[in-house]
């Protein structure tokens, strides 16, 4: 069974006390957000949750850059 990791589970690997860049703070982020859709692989449910929900997302290029990586991952 090829069982796919969802964007968040993947993004909880970025996690970062620190915060050294945008995409750990979006993941240190998104660990609190208790609505975030934690098991979806979809591009445009996400996107859509985070335009409308998620307001400490300074920006969606963010979000792009760590769904670039996501998929380079998977």
């Amino acid at each position: 069974m090829n069982h796919q990791r969802s964007f968040y589970q993947w993004l909880m690997t970025q996690r970062n006390v620190v915060s050294a860049n945008e995409i750990q703070e979006f993941a240190n982020h998104a660990f609190l957000d208790s609505d975030f859709p934690k098991q979806s692989t979809d591009f445009d449910e996400l996107s859509k949750y985070l335009e409308e929900t998620a307001t400490y997302l300074v920006s969606m290029t963010i979000f792009d850059e760590a769904w670039q990586e996501f998929q380079a991952n998977r």
